[in-house]
């Protein structure tokens, strides 16, 4: 892993390879033959066949930068899944990352190099980085991680079936947007107006708008969409927000908050905002509460579905999977220093706490 502070991370190229094995070099076709209702169906993406050296290619296209605090719990639950089902970096496998550290340009770029290695398999992280590669092949069987809203991003027909060369694993329902809101209100009661914060460029933020507006008018609060571009509109809008007594702060699970997330949390902080975030690592690195799933779970997840494709089954024929387990991880420290209390039902609640 590169040190580099921003997280973009100048070794964004990463293999994690003996560098004394080969890389499959040769590529044959093969037809997968299932059996429905006695008639063949032949699955119409390419898979391919074990190479000469029997190490399969996985693609790996990460939405966040390899310096990210993340990057490695993220890679060792991926690798570790893969090797409790037979599958071994150097032996069978070979894992090709590239890191986007929330780049447009290096997403599009990093994307075009990883449809070039011809991967059987590429594991993708983040929506912009599905985009970017579903505009390079429909062939190549994808498994997503941490995807918002499939359906609505137009990545796959249905969770049960969903009908291409994508499948994967969500990182939250919709209505969640609402218990955000009533979490809020129940450990900061006098807040009256929150901001949801957004990247439209790169979150499906529309499938949280519903269950937050009305979650918020329910409880008597004024939700304030907030979209941000870049760290400029961040400070601007956390600070006019912050001008407010009565003001609070949702932020939209997304890989560009979560490359920001620093700047959020010490904003949120300064102006002494009560916030909740979608992910653990927020709080970890200083933020007030979380109420979500565990990320790097969910990679150790993913292995199983790579693992089913490399064996012969179609992206179709997976279910994209919505989180089960969610968590609730508040910070003592970050509560203090907004002069916030936590009710002591809301304490005994938590999954975590943070001294």
């Amino acid at each position: 892993m590169s040190a580099d502070p921003t997280g973009a991370g100048a070794g964004a190229i990463t293999s994690r390879s003996d560098p004394g094995k080969p890389s499959p070099s040769g590529m044959r076709r093969r037809e997968f033959i299932s059996l429905i209702g006695g008639a063949a169906v032949a699955w119409p993406f390419v898979v391919r066949a074990q190479p000469p050296d029997g190490i399969r290619r996985i693609g790996v296209l990460m939405g966040i930068g390899d310096a990210d605090p993340e990057a490695n719990p993220r890679v060792e639950a991926l690798q570790g899944g893969l090797k409790d089902l037979g599958w071994t970096e150097g032996h069978n496998i070979h894992l090709e990352y590239r890191w986007t550290a929330g780049d447009f340009d290096r997403t599009s770029r990093f994307a075009k190099e990883i449809v070039d290695l011809k991967p059987d398999v590429i594991v993708v992280h983040s929506t912009p980085a599905v985009e970017a590669l579903r505009q390079l092949t429909s062939n190549t069987p994808m498994v997503f991680v941490l995807i918002a809203d499939p359906i609505g991003s137009g990545f796959v027909a249905s969770l049960a079936h969903p009908g291409g060369n994508l499948t994967g694993f969500m990182n939250v329902d919709a209505p969640m947007a609402g218990k955000w809101v009533e979490i809020i209100k129940e450990v900061a009661p006098k807040v009256r107006r929150i901001a949801l914060v957004y990247n439209p460029r790169t979150s499906p933020y529309q499938s949280y708008l519903k269950s937050f507006d009305e979650t918020a008018q329910v409880s008597g609060v004024q939700a304030i969409p907030t979209p941000v571009l870049d760290a400029a509109d961040i400070n601007r809008s956390i600070t006019a927000l912050g001008k407010r007594p009565d003001a609070g702060l949702f932020v939209v699970p997304d890989v560009f908050v979560q490359v920001h997330r620093k700047l959020i949390i010490s904003l949120a902080e300064q102006y002494r905002l009560p916030a909740i975030y979608p992910y653990r690592f927020f709080p970890e690195s200083g933020g007030l509460m979380s109420y979500g799933i565990d990320t790097v779970v969910v990679f150790r997840q993913a292995a199983s579905y790579v693992d089913r494709i490399l064996k012969g089954t179609a992206p179709t024929d997976l279910p994209v999977q919505a989180p089960t387990t969610i968590r609730l991880v508040i910070n003592l420290k970050a509560a203090k220093a907004i002069g916030l209390t936590f009710p002591a039902s809301f304490l005994a609640r938590a999954d975590q706490v943070i001294e």
